[in-house]
Formats: structure tokens, C-alpha cells, sequence
């Protein structure tokens, strides 16, 4: 999974995976979160604009698209945290106790 926050557009991208191309975007979640979608897949999610909460945003479409959500928050966290670089993150499974 990769992050990066635009600071000049101030938009956070995270990218589930690399695609070609969207089929479409999808903002009805949200209107600050826009779900990139190819073959009924969701590959992107972009926030646009970081004022306030943008967990809540991203909790509610991690929710509609059975993502993880704390994933997603980590992601736009770590994005924040460098502005203008890309963060790769490998989110590994939950180990059984």
C-alpha cells in the first residue's frame, strides 16, 4: 500500500494497489472521500482536503467497501507526517492467539 499527501492540494492518495487506469471514482460515502474503483475493486482512496476529522470520513468508507479501517488510518497518518513523499506500508495479518 503506498500514501502520499499532496500538501499543496492538500489531498491525501493511498493506493490498495497499482492499476492502470479507475473505471470510476466513487464519493458517495463522503464528499471529502472519493473511492477509486477498477473491476468492482476498490484500489484508491483519496481525501480531499485534511481540515477536522478525516478519520470518521475514512472509517465510513472502509466500512462500505470492507476495508480495514484502522489500515486506511494509519496510512492518511503516516502520509501526513511527510508531506510530499510517499510512504509504502506492509500491513501484515493478524497472528492468531
Amino acid at each position: 500500500m503506498r500514501a502520499d499527501y499532496d500538501s499543496e492540494g492538500d489531498t491525501i492518495q493511498i493506493d490498495l494497489e497499482v492499476v492502470d487506469r479507475l473505471d470510476y471514482g466513487d464519493d458517495e460515502v463522503d464528499d471529502r472521500i472519493v473511492v477509486g474503483v477498477r473491476d468492482e475493486r476498490p484500489v484508491r482512496v483519496d481525501v480531499i482536503g485534511t481540515d477536522g476529522d478525516i478519520d470518521g470520513p475514512l472509517r465510513a468508507a472502509a466500512a462500505a467497501y470492507d476495508l480495514d479501517a484502522g489500515v486506511l488510518v494509519a496510512a492518511a497518518q503516516a502520509a501526513l507526517a511527510v508531506p510530499d513523499r510517499q510512504v509504502v506500508l506492509d500491513v501484515g495479518v493478524r497472528a492468531a492467539a
